[in-house]
């Protein structure tokens, strides 16, 4: 049985939390596909986080708060395609992700999208 589904005919939402760790299967195949490119998880990294909000103030809103939590964060303009959603990128330069960081991050963004209106697209980090 892998770790990412309980049998073969059965898939894991990738929302769910490991039973061990807390940390969502989605996070744990980030963490998965670092490893597998080579990346030493203990050392450290640069770790960037991706929000969504539907307007520039909210996004500055959000943006600042991060800023107040010790994440640079700024705000992108909206894309053509997309003329209402403003992101926000949160980044730590020299992070070192533990399971409880990669855990209370999530959790972390999850809320600050929540509290503002906004979406929480996810983290991505380099390899070195």
């Amino acid at each position: 049985m892998g770790i990412f589904s309980r049998s073969r005919r059965q898939p894991v939402d990738l929302e769910n939390r490991a039973p061990q760790t807390g940390v969502k299967y989605k996070d744990l195949l980030v963490l998965n596909q670092l490893r597998q490119a080579g990346a030493n998880l203990t050392a450290p990294r640069h770790v960037l986080y991706y929000l969504y909000f539907n307007n520039r103030a909210t996004a500055e809103s959000a943006a600042s708060a991060a800023t107040g939590s010790a994440f640079a964060a700024r705000v992108r303009e909206p894309i053509p395609e997309d003329p209402d959603k403003w992101g926000v990128v949160c980044e730590r330069k020299s992070y070192v992700l533990s399971m409880d960081i990669v855990r209370d991050n999530t959790d972390y963004f999850e809320a600050l999208a929540a509290q503002f209106g906004g979406v929480y697209d996810g983290w991505e980090a380099s390899v070195d």
